[in-house]
């Protein structure tokens, strides 16, 4: 297991509409028109050759097109838990899931406008486009070793000079508690989504974002804003990057004009060394961490986002597990203390059991 991550303790400020670049040649897996020439390093403005627009269309979820999506029912009468459970150090499972697929689409930032966005590469469900709703991703097919999690999960395509560099295999992501009170944390409601991070941040906001963990790994070398010039040409060695999401909600909204103020980072207890939610998000929901895995190394001074320079890094998140499933693994293993794999299982604490079965399904 990768080294404990660092626990954020800052409010989420909530940005400004997000905005991506359109027609950046996205790169689907039958092979499209290869993306424009990479900015060089040191890009520290608007990410240059990138034509910015707002988003024009709504998600059928959203029928006003005010871009708030109420949840239904929302959660009422929860105020931030302030108790200290017997401490554990872990307390989290994973879903692995692999990459499915390429496109310049997004369902949250550009519902219903098909190539509108930069080029993401999807993993989790096979369907993921600009269309996808909470109804389609729940018909669809998943590459995550958990059949019942159909979620989408997105981030911008890695590119080294003209070639997509997409992760091999299961890539990491973590469902953990982002509060000291871990028994408080319950699933994530159906058809949630939000973003993390912004791909017009600058160098500076990405190394100071309440997501950041160590920045681009690659090799000894850790905590790079810069994809590391350092990166050891060996088989074995691959680029990384791991970012940590909000993990308190309002109980309101399943997504709001910007994708963000509905989601907020844990803040500290005064007088204490204990996270919190803040009042005005007070449900206690999964911290869902990134950890992706490049296969590229050695000089990456040609390497670039699809979103622009290394620091636009950010990720998108649809929930569409279904939910018995999703419970079974929060209670099992988030409220329960434990550190699972992607069946709910601990090494380490046989006794308790498995969540799911041999196929990663509810027993």
């Amino acid at each position: 297991m990768a080294r404990r991550s660092k626990i954020v303790s800052a409010t989420l400020i909530a940005g400004a509409l997000l905005l991506t670049s359109l027609g950046l040649g996205g790169i689907a897996m039958s092979a499209e028109a290869p993306p424009a020439e990479p900015a060089g390093r040191g890009v520290t403005a608007a990410h240059a050759g990138h034509v910015m627009a707002a988003p024009s269309s709504s998600s059928p979820e959203d029928p006003d097109g005010d871009g708030y999506i109420p949840a239904n029912p929302p959660v009422t009468g929860v105020t931030p838990s302030t108790k200290e459970p017997l401490h554990r150090y872990f307390h989290e499972f994973q879903a692995n899931c692999s990459v499915s697929h390429t496109k310049p689409d997004d369902p949250i930032v550009y519902p219903q406008q098909p190539g509108a966005s930069h080029d993401h590469t999807f993993m989790g469900n096979t369907t993921t486009d600009a269309a996808s709703t909470t109804a389609s991703l729940d018909a669809g097919r998943t590459t995550c070793k958990a059949p019942g999690d159909k979620s989408g999960y997105w981030m911008p395509t890695l590119f080294n000079a003209d070639r997509p560099v997409l992760p091999i295999g299961p890539q990491t992501i973590y469902y953990k508690a982002g509060v000291t009170d871990y028994t408080s944390v319950r699933p994530f409601p159906k058809g949630l989504r939000f973003v993390v991070g912004d791909p017009m941040q600058t160098a500076e906001e990405f190394r100071h974002h309440p997501g950041f963990v160590e920045g681009w790994e690659c090799g000894d070398s850790f905590f790079n804003i810069e994809f590391p010039e350092d990166c050891p040409s060996r088989p074995e060695v691959q680029l990384n990057i791991r970012f940590q999401a909000p993990s308190c909600w309002d109980g309101k909204y399943l997504d709001t004009p910007d994708h963000r103020s509905h989601m907020a980072y844990p803040v500290v207890n005064p007088g204490t060394n204990n996270n919190v939610c803040p009042a005005d998000h007070p449900v206690a929901l999964p911290m869902v961490e990134f950890k992706m895995a490049f296969p590229v190394n050695g000089d990456l001074s040609h390497a670039r986002l699809a979103s622009g320079p290394s620091w636009s890094f950010h990720y998108d998140f649809f929930n569409a597990w279904d939910a018995p499933t999703l419970k079974a693994l929060v209670d099992h293993c988030v409220v329960g203390a434990l550190q699972c794999d992607a069946r709910g299982y601990d090494q380490t604490h046989p006794e308790a059991g498995a969540a799911l079965d041999e196929n990663y399904e509810l027993p």
